[in-house]
């Protein structure tokens, strides 16, 4: 849904207008940040529902063991995946850096 929103913002807006529209967008709440923010929490609920289930298994709580290692597994890729964009953002600003001016 975010990316179709960022595409009919990009198809509706007219090319003199961008530099305004891009200036706007920046003190409005769907700036790239807050995209992030979103996504970090979410990696991070993610987190915390398989701590919870894995600790709900070990109390011998009603829990079956496949819900837990779906969460577990939830959890892991996308810490992987965070941790995968986290990378690529840091080597990118490492190559802007290296660039002559």
């Amino acid at each position: 849904m975010e990316v179709q929103l960022l595409n009919s913002q990009l198809v509706n807006s007219n090319p003199g207008n961008q530099t305004s529209k891009a200036m706007q967008g920046a003190g409005q709440e769907n700036g790239f940040g807050t995209y992030l923010k979103k996504a970090l929490n979410e990696v991070n609920n993610l987190q915390l529902e398989s701590d919870v289930a894995t600790k709900k298994l070990a109390a011998g709580e009603k829990i079956e063991l496949h819900e837990v290692m779906i969460a577990s597994q939830k959890a892991s890729v996308s810490m992987q995946a965070a941790l995968e964009i986290r990378n690529k953002a840091v080597e990118a600003y490492q190559e802007i850096m290296r660039m002559q001016v």
